[in-house]
């Protein structure tokens, strides 16, 4: 036994005394589809929805600062808030002003009277840099979310217990990957031992940007859908320990197919999932037959999901699966203009949304159509429609720049 496994399971002893272990469950209905044998690592069970507070354990358990400062809009805030609590620790804790109210009354009901929330600038790198200035002047203990020994060490307890849980190590593992704390903890556990596929999402593939360059990089735009995981620079000393998984092992996640597994999951296991969280299982689309026999544990990270995010999450599965699409519509200023559109539609065709973009035109008006229908095959027969009307239109549906505009 290594070091280092000897260290993680010391720390998942430890967190005993805490909080229990997550569960690790087999899915009936994943397995049945992949003809494999896939279990869930229920991180979003546990105190905090997130695998977060055990890092956050592991370093204020081996650390002496009574200070702890961290810089963070989610899970991670929350996790330190927990364990502040617990340890009777004062913690400062710095979230952009932009945090949605939720999460911050999350993070306050967490840690109480030993916290003290600040909000400052109005992006995380604002907000990191305020963190950092204030640590080095009170002289606490800044604590990162991923990009130090101890919280690695502490992530790595989720290995601890699927060893623990399943008798033994599974085939393949299937990691989400944001800054690189839970991934490096898990591949410095069982090292060689298994098969891996580290997931990110599209707009924040920082590990596979480092593998390709060999150094961590900077991203140069991070979309933040999936922030569990939206990191635009992974980890110094978490790269250090992923620098030889290949760029072959790594899959990078549409944001909007991201959602139609968030949705599968929601409806059909009722199973509340973060985007980050959700990542590992959406990746089993893409692993396939490549994983059929095989025991194949998925660690879904976290579970913290406003419901007020549920329509976003609808409308990106919709236009991922080809069932929604929006498009400028030009219709001529006469009567009946609109009656000769609404002929062209089928059965099954729904208007989600209709908007009048500009009237200034003498004889023509440009028009928002938002279309909802339950077979992608039936747009083609709907523009087939339109062009033999001669009406003039264009499909935004993946237009990012504009659609952001106007839908």
């Amino acid at each position: 036994m290594s070091d280092f496994q000897t260290r993680a399971r010391a720390a998942t002893e430890a967190m005993r005394g805490v909080f229990p272990e997550t569960p690790l469950l087999r899915n009936d209905h994943l397995s049945q589809r992949y003809g494999a044998e896939i279990w869930l690592k229920r991180e979003d069970l546990s105190p905090v929805r997130s695998y977060k507070l055990r890092g956050a354990f592991n370093a204020m358990r081996k650390q002496d600062a009574e200070l702890f400062v961290c810089a963070s809009a989610g899970n991670h805030a929350q996790g330190v808030a927990y364990m502040c609590r617990h340890f009777g620790r004062k913690g400062v804790i710095f979230m952009p002003v932009t945090t949605p109210d939720q999460k911050i009354q999350k993070t306050q009901m967490f840690g109480g009277d030993n916290i003290e929330i600040r909000l400052t600038g109005d992006y995380f790198d604002d907000c990191l840099r305020a963190a950092q200035a204030f640590c080095a002047q009170e002289g606490g203990h800044f604590l990162s979310p991923f990009d130090d020994e101890d919280v690695i060490e502490g992530q790595a307890s989720v290995a601890v217990e699927i060893e623990q849980q399943l008798g033994g190590v599974p085939d393949h593992i299937v990691i989400p990957v944001g800054g690189g704390g839970l991934s490096a903890g898990v591949l410095s556990y069982f090292g060689t031992a298994c098969a891996y596929t580290f997931v990110e999402p599209s707009g924040g593939a920082c590990l596979r940007a480092a593998l390709e360059a060999g150094r961590p990089v900077a991203l140069k735009s991070v979309n933040t859908f999936a922030d569990g995981a939206a990191v635009a620079k992974i980890g110094e000393r978490t790269f250090d320990r992923l620098k030889s998984v290949g760029v072959a092992n790594t899959l990078t996640i549409s944001e909007d197919r991201l959602c139609t597994t968030m949705l599968e999951m929601l409806n059909v296991e009722g199973i509340v999932l973060e985007p980050a969280g959700a990542l590992s299982v959406d990746a089993l689309k893409d692993l396939g037959q490549g994983i059929a026999g095989r025991k194949v544990v998925c660690i879904t990270s976290g579970g913290n999901f406003d419901f007020e995010r549920l329509p976003e999450v609808k409308e990106r599965a919709q236009r991922w699966a080809g069932q929604k699409k929006y498009f400028i519509l030009r219709l001529p200023q006469r009567p009946g203009a609109l009656r000769d559109f609404l002929d062209l539609l089928g059965p099954d065709d729904d208007i989600a949304r209709f908007e009048y973009l500009k009237k200034s035109a003498r004889n023509f008006g440009s028009v928002l159509i938002g279309i909802e229908t339950p077979e992608p095959s039936n747009f083609q027969t709907l523009f087939a429609k339109l062009d033999g009307a001669g009406m003039t239109y264009q499909d935004i549906t993946d237009d990012e720049l504009l659609a952001r505009f106007v839908i």
